[in-house]
Parts: structure tokens; C-alpha cells; sequence
């Protein structure tokens, strides 16, 4: 019996945030007092808030505590067009992106053959965090041409959006050319910076985007809290 009591904790919180008990960023008690509140063992309220953690319901931020979640899972459709900003705040969703670090490195192999470049030429790479109602959803990183595109990691800071910033390019319109997704469980500093369980799951996205006559513009690789989001594949745009 003891041995199952985790489960009966775990059920238990999670009906308390089904049925509005605990709502969506309230923080749970602590560690002591879920002891008493269920009558188990510490090592069963840990296991149970683990468990829960791991399934999206619950976040746990060191040195803060631990929160239920908030919100039902994103959508986003990855299409002919895929654009950040009309796929999330079409769903209301409060958008903000962080740039958390932006310099000038020779193009990886990988980089290289997505933009059409010679192994070793001079990229802009740009990394940044994504927010969607103050939760962090993904961290990504992005290269483009610095010779095509000088200082767009500027441009795009300040217009705050990739289109916007393509079209000081003279660029009105581009497409995405590939992508591939696959999952896996988030490494230690990508689980910090998104804010989830270490042993929850991510969603990686590399992507290729490209002007109407298919010439490579970007390549990216973003990082998905699978968590907090779900994709669709568009098949209109």
C-alpha cells in the first residue's frame, strides 16, 4: 500500500487542479505541509510532484517553488507561411522574445549546406527565448548570411518581428522550405531556460526558410517545450 501511495498524492493534486481547487499559477504548498494534507511521506509527495511535473501540470523553479501550470497546450501550424506571431496571437496569446545572445561564427557544416554557403563563411547566429503568457515556450537559434543580411539581429530587436525585418531587405514574402521535427528529453540548461522537469520532453525544429524562387534566407533550430505546445501540419497555407 505505501508503495502506491505516491499515485493516491498524485491523483489527488491532480483532481485539486481539475476541478479549480488549485488554479493555473498558484504555487503549491510547501513540502511539509502536503505531508500533512495527504498523510504520506515525503518521498511519496516528491514523487508524486515529479510525476505531475513531467506530465506539463505542474512547474518546478528552483529557489521559487513549485506552480500549477498554466493554459491548455499552444498550437502551432507549420505551413507553406509560418510565421511566429500570427500562429500564437491569433490565439490571444501575450507574445514577447528575448534575445539572449547574437555574434558572428564561421557556418558549421549543417549551416552551411541549409544556406547554400561554403563551409566556414561568416554567419550572423542569434539566439533567442520566446514567451507566450510570461512562460517561456521555446529557445532557438537562428543564422542567416551576414553578407545578404548585415545587422539583422539589430533590425529584427528593433522591429520585433522577423517579416518586419526582411522587408528592409526588400524582402515582402518568403516560404518555408523544409522542416523536421523530432523529440527528445531536455537537456539540463534547455530545461532551465524553459522552466520545465528536467525529464519532460522536447520538441526540435530545424527549419529552412526561402525566397518564392526557393533561394535558403535562414536556418533555425528551436527548441520546443512539448509541454506547453502541439503542432499541426498546415496543408493550405
Amino acid at each position: 500500500m505505501q508503495q502506491e501511495k505516491w499515485r493516491l498524492v498524485r491523483d489527488e493534486i491532480a483532481n485539486d487542479i481539475s476541478s479549480g481547487a488549485l488554479q493555473a499559477g498558484d504555487r503549491l504548498p510547501v513540502e511539509p505541509e502536503l505531508v500533512e494534507k495527504y498523510g504520506a511521506g515525503r518521498h511519496s509527495v516528491r514523487r508524486a510532484v515529479a510525476d505531475l511535473a513531467r506530465a506539463g501540470l505542474l512547474s518546478v523553479e528552483q529557489g521559487r517553488g513549485t506552480f500549477v501550470e498554466t493554459g491548455p497546450l499552444l498550437e502551432y501550424a507549420i505551413g507553406k507561411r509560418t510565421r511566429l506571431r500570427r500562429n500564437l496571437q491569433g490565439q490571444g496569446v501575450d507574445l514577447k522574445r528575448e534575445l539572449l545572445d547574437a555574434q558572428m561564427v564561421p557556418a558549421r557544416q549543417r549551416v552551411a549546406k541549409a544556406l547554400n554557403l561554403v563551409e566556414g563563411a561568416v554567419v550572423n547566429e542569434s539566439r533567442r527565448m520566446t514567451l507566450g503568457n510570461g512562460l517561456p515556450i521555446n529557445v532557438g537559434t537562428s543564422y542567416h548570411d551576414t553578407d545578404r543580411f548585415p545587422d539583422f539581429t539589430t533590425r529584427m530587436d528593433v522591429l520585433g518581428s522577423v517579416t518586419e525585418a526582411y522587408k528592409t531587405y526588400g524582402i515582402t514574402d518568403y516560404l518555408r522550405g523544409e522542416t523536421t521535427l523530432h523529440s527528445r528529453m531536455a537537456r539540463a540548461e534547455e530545461a532551465k531556460i524553459l522552466k520545465q522537469h528536467p525529464q519532460s520532453p522536447v520538441m526540435v525544429v530545424r527549419a529552412v526558410d526561402t525566397l518564392l524562387d526557393g533561394t535558403p534566407i535562414s536556418f533555425k533550430q528551436v527548441i520546443w517545450s512539448a509541454v506547453r505546445v502541439k503542432f499541426t501540419i498546415a496543408l493550405e497555407d
